[in-house]
């Protein structure tokens, strides 16, 4: 079942996006929700799926040093599906939260089908990867 459209149009990460794109995408979306202190993703784990959080916040480690707080329309799992195939950081929900989860291989097809929006997240690729 698809995600509706108004749940992904008010993130500001889908703003690239054309409303006949935002449709297909809204195909390939999956809803998750994750109890406080469900560890979303871990450092060196495989990464197979890029998330944007709709509701809660997380924190990201490491090598058990905090480096951000995530919240809603925030997004991780980028450099995983993308560059390192390993997850750089370990996420872990702080409080109940609402993930919109894509697949790798879709998420990696729309960063070069909305050339915009592969922008963003190029962007952001290159703040977070250590150097």
């Amino acid at each position: 079942m698809p995600v509706e459209l108004d749940r992904l149009q008010h993130l500001e990460l889908f703003s690239p996006f054309a409303d006949g794109q935002l449709a297909d995408l809204a195909e390939r979306i999956e809803v998750r929700d994750a109890p406080t202190g469900t560890q979303l993703s871990h450092e060196g784990g495989g990464g197979y799926f890029f998330f944007v959080i709709e509701a809660g916040r997380a924190a990201v480690t490491r090598d058990g040093e905090t480096l951000a707080e995530l919240g809603p329309g925030d997004f991780f799992g980028e450099a995983a599906v993308l560059r390192t195939r390993r997850r750089t950081a370990t996420v872990t929900a702080l409080e109940p939260m609402t993930l919109l989860v894509i697949f790798g291989a879709d998420f990696a097809k729309l960063t070069t089908d909305v050339p915009a929006f592969g922008s963003v997240i190029d962007k952001v690729l290159a703040e977070r990867l250590p150097h």
